[in-house]
Formats: C-alpha cells, sequence, structure tokens
C-alpha cells in the first residue's frame, strides 16, 4: 500500500528541466501541499543548497512550502553529527557554509562536490596525498556525468573514482543512491525508512535503484536523464513509469 507514505521529490530533471519548470509543475505542487501528503524536494545538485531550490520555486511563482534539501545540507548535517574536521573542494559559493568544519592541515576527511573545469592533476594530488595520510573521502554525489542543454559533461564522481582507485579507499557517498541521504530527508520528516517511501525521480540508477534497494517504491518520469530506450535495457524495473507530473497526480489520486 502507498497511502501515507511520505514521497521524495527529485528536483533537477522533475521540478527543474533546464532551469525552467515543467508545465505541471504547479498542479503537481498544489495537489501535494492540498492533499498533505509528508513530502521533500532532494537534489544530487553540489552547486546549491536547499534554500536555493525554494527560491528557484519562489522565482517561478511555484508553491514553496514542502522543504528542499541538496547534498550539500546532507553533507553539512554529516560532518556536524560525526564532529569532522574536513579539507573542501567545491564550488567556492558553498564552500562558505563548509566553514565551521574547514582543516586542511590533517583533516578527518577530505569533502568532495563539483568544482566545474577547475579539476586538474595538481587538485587530483592534493586530494590523493592527504587520503593517503589518513582522510577519509566524503562524496557529495557520485555521478559519473550530467547532461546541461543536451551537452554531456564529467561530472564529480568521475574524478572521485580515480582517487579511490589511486589510494584504495572507497569513498562515503552522501547523495542518491546512498542511504545516508534517503534517511537524511526521512529523518528530517520525522519518518522511519523502514516503514517505506515513495521516490519520484528521472535518473533510473540514483533515484530508482536507490530507493528500491532500501525497500522504497520508485516512480521513473522520462522528463530529464533516463530515457525510454535506457530504461527498457536496465535490469531495474520501477515501481511505476510516466511521462509526466499530471501521470503521478493521476496515479496518486487513485491511493491517497
Amino acid at each position: 500500500m502507498l497511502k501515507n507514505l511520505p514521497i521524495l521529490i527529485d528536483f533537477d530533471g522533475v521540478l527543474n528541466l533546464d532551469g525552467k519548470p515543467p508545465i505541471d509543475a504547479e498542479y503537481f505542487l498544489e495537489y501535494i501541499i492540498k492533499n498533505k501528503i509528508p513530502s521533500y524536494i532532494i537534489s544530487n545538485s553540489t552547486l546549491k543548497t536547499g534554500k536555493d531550490v525554494q527560491t528557484y520555486l519562489k522565482d517561478f511563482a511555484l508553491p514553496c512550502s514542502i522543504p528542499c534539501m541538496t547534498t550539500v545540507d546532507a553533507t553539512v548535517q554529516y560532518l556536524n553529527k560525526n564532529k569532522l574536521k574536513a579539507s573542501v573542494y567545491c564550488d567556492e559559493k558553498i564552500k562558505r557554509y563548509f566553514n565551521k568544519f574547514i582543516s586542511d592541515n590533517n583533516p578527518d576527511a577530505v569533502v568532495i562536490g563539483d568544482i566545474g573545469n577547475k579539476w586538474s592533476y595538481k587538485i587530483l594530488n592534493e586530494i590523493f596525498i592527504k587520503v593517503l595520510n589518513d582522510a577519509d573521502i566524503i562524496a557529495m554525489q557520485m555521478n559519473n556525468y550530467w547532461v546541461k542543454n543536451n551537452e554531456y559533461l564529467l561530472d564529480a564522481g568521475s574524478f572521485i573514482t580515480a582517487i579511490e582507485y589511486a589510494t584504495s579507499k572507497k569513498a562515503k557517498l552522501i547523495g542518491k543512491p546512498s542511504s545516508v541521504y534517503f534517511n537524511t530527508a526521512l529523518n528530517n520528516l520525522d519518518w522511519n525508512l523502514k516503514k517505506g517511501f515513495i521516490m519520484i525521480g528521472d535518473d533510473i540508477n540514483s533515484d530508482i535503484v536507490g530507493a528500491q534497494e532500501l525497500g522504497g517504491k520508485g516512480i521513473l518520469i522520462y522528463t530529464g536523464r533516463t530515457t525510454k530506450e535506457q530504461s527498457k535495457k536496465s535490469a531495474i524495473k520501477p515501481y511505476k513509469e510516466v511521462e509526466n507530473l499530471s501521470e503521478i497526480v493521476d496515479f496518486l489520486s487513485l491511493t491517497f
């Protein structure tokens, strides 16, 4: 049964399509709010925070009362909970959120997010040396690539994998499909992951696999990363497949 289960809603590829919301975003969000369905908007982005996501919703005059979180927020919570000092590699605008944890001399961990085209041999080697000196690797997310305006771009996960290979040390993943991220969002809703949940996402690997491995129900929406052709070739079978947010409302209307 899906009734009464909280819903986790992916941001990029679902509510944000290349900088603009889909035409049925308002209809979908109003349905969630009107029916008082516990929900959280989550994003694997390391270039924005939950507040930035809410600003996006406000800028497009969309309902914005649903709480929002990105891997930046989840990583800050993780460092705080575990009382870790870290050397942080991410966008400069985001780095300020980690000020209280930053320690570049003998850090407990190296936190890695997206730094765009600033990746270099020098930076990779800096991280490599710190990990060799016993720092843990904390990956905000492990996406190997991302798509912007139909252009494929290497993402942080590709570089983190190189560090893992060089040091023979596995990274602690915070973002999807890690249980850390799903647990953080659900705990913020005062909900136990073991009771089940619904995940709406456009990425069959990070969204659907991540959720279903934890007992969640994955709804794959074909408005973003994963295409129908890719889904057909995948061994992963989503709980539900939809073309748009309006179809999700129709589906939920039969359940809630």
